[in-house]
């Protein structure tokens, strides 16, 4: 299954947990949402390995099967659908997260993440 990987589980692979290792291992596309390299970069200067986490990055973004999402207009299309219906329904979710749906939404992916916050979009799929 093509998937798009929430910044939680690319975590968790890095971290040597198997299931997600698993999960990653079997995926024919792995897609990177522009803001899930924000959160990581941004958690990597804040930490205390910069250095190291950035280029263990590198390193999984050169993977054939990876490519980074960037958005365009449609996604804007996408994340205003996916803002309004959450509004709509009383379920904010964070912004960063929107954008992360929309782009999955967008491009057909499965989103693997562990947040249940995006159990409010019944037209994501989850892995």
């Amino acid at each position: 299954m093509n998937i798009a990987i929430d910044t939680n589980r690319y975590s968790d692979f890095m971290n040597g947990d198997a299931d997600v290792g698993r999960v990653i291992s079997r995926s024919p596309r792995i897609a990177v949402p522009f803001v899930v390299l924000a959160e990581l970069r941004y958690g990597f200067l804040f930490g205390g390995r910069a250095g190291a986490n950035e280029k263990r990055l590198q390193q999984f973004l050169l993977t054939p099967r990876v490519e980074v999402l960037l958005p365009d207009d449609r996604t804007t299309l996408e994340y205003a659908r996916v803002a309004v219906q959450l509004r709509r329904q009383g379920t904010p979710i964070p912004t960063n997260d929107i954008w992360i749906a929309a782009l999955a939404i967008q491009h057909g992916l499965a989103l693997f993440a562990r947040d249940a916050h995006f159990d409010q979009l019944p037209q994501l799929v989850r892995l």
